[in-house]
């Protein structure tokens, strides 16, 4: 009865903040299985009002779906299969949406909700949501497929804000994306649904999943890599289980950006030519060092120098860094970056050597490992690694510590190449091939593998009065390395002994007094010249 009622009566709903919808829920419907199970879902139609509404756009002629067979080779178009589609009103959600119907599919499109809780103050001018609504409900509109809205707020604050938080808190620098395809688009919004009994749940990722054909499906579903390198999302994919895989389709996973900017021109979607969006989902408009500061606080603590252990400044708290950071430190002289963070002390060391051949690191831990299959790979001595999104791999091995009195396994990696990129928080995620098969969160650098922090920086760091110190040094540039004899060639130095080839060279040209060079270059050609005329006459 609820569950029929509900579409009545949601209307009732819209003003109310969830607890005190859950409450008025619960008052209707005492005897409801699962309330909040059915509570979750409300027909888009009910939740925007007539003035948002977005023009309709006509349905494309049937015949489009005949050009689109190359593109349709990740969307299981031989099969007849009723798909929930996850659809967030950007253009990769929306031309997932578009492959699966074109493919044959029974789609439902789902718009996850997940706005703060009561008690934190709304930045906005309008709800940051409604515009990926309007878009949703549009291209939806277009080949009549049903638009149900999610309502997560609490998951998504239990299970992803709440722990970046206290990740930043203790210091290290989590990775949302990956918390949030864990725990909410594959966890809590697939625990919602999963009364309604959907063949497989979809989404605009740029990954490809390989499930086994009918006859072997006791055998696992793999990820792979996407067709789009630069776009490929196996990185924030990497942490989910087998159970979540086996559920779940990616039509974008054999396309490039490019191919889907195309194919949502030629779909005449409403939202074709809207950007990529970036950041993190839930902040908006809002900065996260503001987000940060709302829910941590501000400390004001010292920067010093990892080489010299000098004053250089201040900080408004560790919580704002991350190690190789370089940007709201407000140093002259720079580029400076975060090398270190003493937790404890609220220090943050920099260095302008980050990069310096000797401080490049190649083995570091991972804990809370998660293998896509349940089991570490056989072969752990040639792997490939990513330590962040984007192109880039690095040739790795593990050694495996097993867990002792109840302990984690740790992963000892080894890179093949230098690596200072490497974030106490951040996920490591590692590939054989083209396949994923797992990852887990670096752990803090052992004692003798972080960045060198000289004895004078960390005894600074421990003092507990530390406006002893005094005001900041003056900050110096930082020199140039001097050219040699042997950098120069009849007067031309040569590139490769500068460090800043191109540049330097010309800055110690244009150090050259006028004086020295009016007399180095033309009163020897006039001498030569001499000479030539001369022997002519």
């Amino acid at each position: 009865m609820a569950s029929v009622l509900l579409p009545y009566i949601s209307s009732i709903y819209l003003p109310l903040k969830p607890h005190q919808i859950l409450k008025l829920h619960l008052s209707l419907f005492p005897h409801s299985p699962n309330p909040a199970r059915t509570l979750f879902l409300r027909p888009l139609s009910r939740c925007c009002s007539s003035s948002s509404a977005v023009p309709q756009t006509p349905h494309p002629p049937n015949s489009i779906n005949g050009d689109l067979g190359p593109y349709l080779s990740c969307s299981m178009p031989h099969q007849s299969l009723k798909v929930a589609v996850l659809l967030s009103g950007g253009v990769d959600s929306s031309v997932a949406l578009r492959l699966l119907h074109a493919a044959g599919h029974s789609c439902t499109a789902f718009y996850l909700k997940i706005w703060f809780q009561e008690d934190f103050e709304n930045f906005w001018s309008e709800c940051p949501w409604e515009e990926d609504l309007k878009y949703a409900k549009a291209v939806c509109n277009q080949v009549d497929v049903p638009l149900e809205v999610v309502h997560l707020t609490n998951e998504y604050w239990k299970n992803v804000v709440s722990y970046i938080i206290e990740e930043y808190r203790c210091g290290r620098t989590p990775n949302p994306d990956v918390l949030c395809n864990t725990r909410i688009k594959f966890g809590a919004f697939m625990d919602a649904i999963s009364c309604m009994k959907f063949d497989y749940v979809a989404s605009g990722h740029y990954a490809n999943v390989v499930h086994p054909s009918a006859g072997e499906m006791d055998k696992d579903s793999v990820l792979e890599l996407s067709q789009d390198m630069v776009k490929d999302q196996t990185y924030f994919l990497s942490h989910l289980s087998q159970a979540q895989l086996k559920q779940l389709i990616f039509p974008l996973g054999c396309l490039s950006k490019d191919e889907v900017r195309k194919l949502a021109t030629k779909f005449d979607l409403l939202n074709k030519q809207r950007k990529d969006s970036q950041g993190i989902c839930f902040l908006g408009k809002i900065k996260f060092s503001e987000f940060i500061a709302r829910h941590i606080g501000e400390k004001e603590g010292i920067i010093l120098e990892a080489e010299t252990g000098d004053l250089l400044g201040t900080h408004r708290g560790f919580w704002f860094y991350t190690i190789g950071q370089r940007q709201g430190l407000r140093l002259p002289g720079g580029p400076w970056y975060v090398v270190e963070k003493d937790i404890k002390n609220n220090v943050v060391f920099v260095s302008r050597n980050y990069f310096s051949v000797d401080k490049r690191r190649r083995l570091f831990r991972v804990g809370s490992l998660k293998w896509l299959n349940g089991f570490p790979p056989n072969q752990i001595s040639q792997l490939q690694c990513k330590v962040r999104h984007g192109p880039g791999f690095r040739n790795c091995s593990l050694i495996m510590e097993p867990g002792a009195y109840g302990h984690e396994d740790v992963a000892v990696v080894h890179l093949s190449e230098d690596d200072q990129g490497l974030a106490a928080g951040q996920f490591a995620a590692f590939y054989q091939g083209r396949t994923c098969l797992g990852s887990g969160v670096i752990l803090e650098s052992w004692d003798d593998q972080g960045f060198p922090v000289c004895a004078r920086a960390l005894e600074i760091a421990r003092m507990e009065d530390k406006s002893l110190l005094g005001r900041p040094v003056k900050i110096k540039v930082k020199p140039e390395n001097p050219i040699t004899e042997s950098d120069q060639v009849d007067g031309m130095e040569l590139c490769g002994g500068l460090k800043h080839s191109g540049i330097s060279a010309a800055k110690q040209r244009m150090q050259v007094s006028q004086g020295e060079a009016i007399t180095r270059f033309p009163v020897n050609w006039l001498q030569k010249f001499r000479e030539k005329w001369l022997h002519i006459f």
